[in-house]
């Protein structure tokens, strides 16, 4: 949307997006911009809260009318707390929700977190009727293997012809991560996305996964592997929780 800003912008039509990802919109110069902090996905907050939702935009448009562009300032709330109450009794799920274990390799472990977080996203899926997995036309489980062979050398075939290998690891950590937010947020109870940031890259095996291809990925000669560990695989939010987690 920041670059579509700027042919809109010649043609006379002013323009203002929200961004989710910082660094993305100050690379692109968008003509004027808002940054939220919030998931990705989300970028008014959370659902069914009119009132923040229409805090959010109104701060948006009051961007129109400033001439000096680029624009970009920072919204300065994080989004309210989610009240998800109680899944329903028909669609009530045995698991406990898993958290990081310690034993066993990575990939092990990123197994073992996927299979018990499966019964919690069909409960998701039936419960919000829809999923937003499908992208990469590969199932969670398969998702976990595709990263966790590349990260130990062993490439498996990409998933769609045409695509360069930065671009499938892009979309198969996003779509991990769907796949984490929509089977946690089904969850009864009360959280802020801040809560649901931290509870992934700091809590479980799919965060430092990620964590780990960008290590792996920053270490390549390929500039487009660069890129992605650079701008792509870990947000802003995320890396300030990082930079603020006790040294082990």
């Amino acid at each position: 949307m920041s670059a579509l800003g700027h042919y809109l912008e010649a043609e006379g039509i002013p323009t203002v997006s929200i961004s989710l990802i910082r660094e993305h919109t100050v690379a692109l110069k968008a003509p004027r911009a808002l940054w939220v902090p919030f998931m990705l996905g989300r970028p008014y907050g959370v659902p069914n809260d009119a009132a923040f939702q229409r805090k959010v935009a109104l701060s948006a448009l009051r961007l129109l009318e400033r001439t000096d562009g680029p624009v970009l300032e920072d919204f300065p709330d994080d989004a309210p707390y989610e009240d998800l109450g109680d899944v329903p009794e028909a669609e009530n799920c045995p698991v406990s929700f898993p958290r990081m274990r310690s034993e066993g390799t990575l990939g092990e472990r990123l197994a073992d977190e996927i299979a018990q977080l499966q019964a919690w996203h069909e409960v998701a899926r039936r419960h919000n009727g829809r999923t937003t997995l499908g992208m990469t036309g590969l199932s969670p489980r398969e998702l976990g293997e595709f990263l966790d062979a590349w990260l130990r050398g062993q490439s498996k075939p990409l998933f769609r012809e045409g695509l360069a290998l930065a671009g499938a690891l892009k979309l198969a950590a996003d779509e991990l991560k769907t796949f984490y937010y929509e089977a946690k947020g089904v969850q009864p109870g009360r959280r802020t996305p801040s809560e649901v940031l931290r509870w992934f890259w700091l809590e479980t095996a799919a965060g430092e996964t990620i964590l780990a291809m960008r290590d792996h990925a920053m270490q390549s000669a390929d500039p487009s592997m660069k890129g992605l560990a650079t701008l792509s695989l870990v947000p802003r939010a995320a890396h300030a929780l990082l930079a603020a987690r006790p040294a082990k």
